[in-house]
């Protein structure tokens, strides 16, 4: 415990006033296909070896290079630690392909596990948002055991489908408590546009498919909220590419800034969607592979996420076997589409919660 505290002190010192004695240096990692780019980080000098994590990037434009994700692996490796960031290329093309991110994760695990700089069977593997399964799964897998010391995870999802209808629809329920939210279109964005084209019934929306990740991808890369009036004129630029007998279902989807896709639709398309993206893969169902992971879980979900809601991680939870060493936390502070901003007493509070939550993570091994 005192251990992890120290930790988490030099991480939130790292964090705020950004974290200096670092060496970072481009490397690569293995995988199935070849080799992908990566990053690492470390103390500088190093004089005995340290824990090491993997930390999986988000689905994102920028990747490796986003600059909030930056802030967190330097301010972790200033906590003392050594850091392996992996590119998923798929990822930075908005490309969900969990496959590969597992691919790539297992490489950047058995190359930090291989480094001198490394303590042996002290690394974790951390994920956010889908990266979340990836991580669990990579828990799950044997060959990986004597490596792995625990795993985190930041906005991961359980049950795909409710995750889904809330991307639609912004409902969620935890307890038989039913939750509104307005869902971040990003999230309907992505999904669309990696599975629409193989719903039933949609085969030939394919420009529709392709349009909406154009949307996304164009939100990546001017790093503005999906949500916002910025995205109508391209909106408008992408329904005259799109074929006549379409144009409905993509302003449906992409409907002008502040305007929901109908709930007729809705309630057609999230199901459709989620049950297609379960068919190409078991990587999307956490709770499939939960009760093979043996290290510890540490959970963090923010409590107004407006892509995954907070209520998929306490579902997570659940799904482990009695007896397992998983934990959730839910925050305030931050969130996939945005950081919480609270005042006073009420922001002070959050950041203790944080830091016992890191002390809890970095701690596990």
């Amino acid at each position: 415990m005192f251990n992890g505290l120290g930790r988490a002190l030099a991480f939130a010192w790292a964090w705020r006033r950004g974290a200096t004695g670092l060496r970072e240096e481009e490397t690569e990692v293995l995988r199935e296909d070849g080799a992908v780019p990566a990053t690492l980080f470390r103390p500088d000098p190093l004089n005995s070896p340290l824990p090491g994590w993997v930390v999986l990037h988000g689905i994102t434009r920028p990747g490796r290079h986003h600059p909030t994700l930056l802030r967190f692996v330097r301010a972790l490796a200033g906590s003392g630690a050594v850091v392996l960031v992996p590119e998923i290329p798929e990822w930075r093309a908005l490309h969900l392909a969990p496959e590969r991110a597992l691919g790539t994760l297992r490489g950047a695990i058995l190359s930090l596990a291989g480094r001198r700089e490394t303590a042996p069977g002290r690394i974790g593997a951390m994920g956010f948002s889908f990266g979340v399964s990836a991580v669990l799964a990579a828990a799950s897998d044997p060959s990986l055991a004597k490596h792995l010391g625990g795993v985190a995870g930041f906005g991961g999802h359980c049950d795909l489908e409710r995750t889904v209808r809330f991307l639609f629809l912004g409902e969620h329920e935890w307890k038989g408590r039913t939750y509104l939210g307005d869902p971040d279109p990003y999230g309907r964005w992505v999904v669309g546009g990696n599975y629409l084209d193989q719903v039933p019934g949609f085969g030939e929306a394919t420009d529709v498919a392709e349009a909406l990740l154009e949307l996304a991808r164009e939100a990546g890369d001017l790093q503005v909220g999906a949500w916002e009036g910025h995205l109508d004129p391209l909106k408008e630029r992408l329904l005259l590419q799109v074929h006549p007998s379409r144009r409905e279902l993509f302003r449906a989807l992409a409907p002008p800034a502040g305007e929901r896709t109908p709930r007729e639709l809705s309630e057609i398309l999230s199901p459709a969607l989620s049950l297609t993206a379960r068919e190409t893969t078991p990587l999307f169902e956490p709770s499939g592979y939960v009760g093979r992971i043996t290290v510890p879980v540490r959970l963090m979900h923010g409590k107004e996420d407006r892509l995954i809601p907070f209520s998929e991680s306490l579902r997570l939870r659940d799904a482990f076997p009695p007896g397992a060493d998983v934990q959730v936390y839910l925050t305030g502070l931050f969130a996939h589409s945005q950081r919480h901003r609270g005042k006073g007493a009420a922001e002070l509070g959050e950041q203790l919660r944080f830091l016992r939550v890191m002390t809890h993570m970095l701690g596990m091994f």
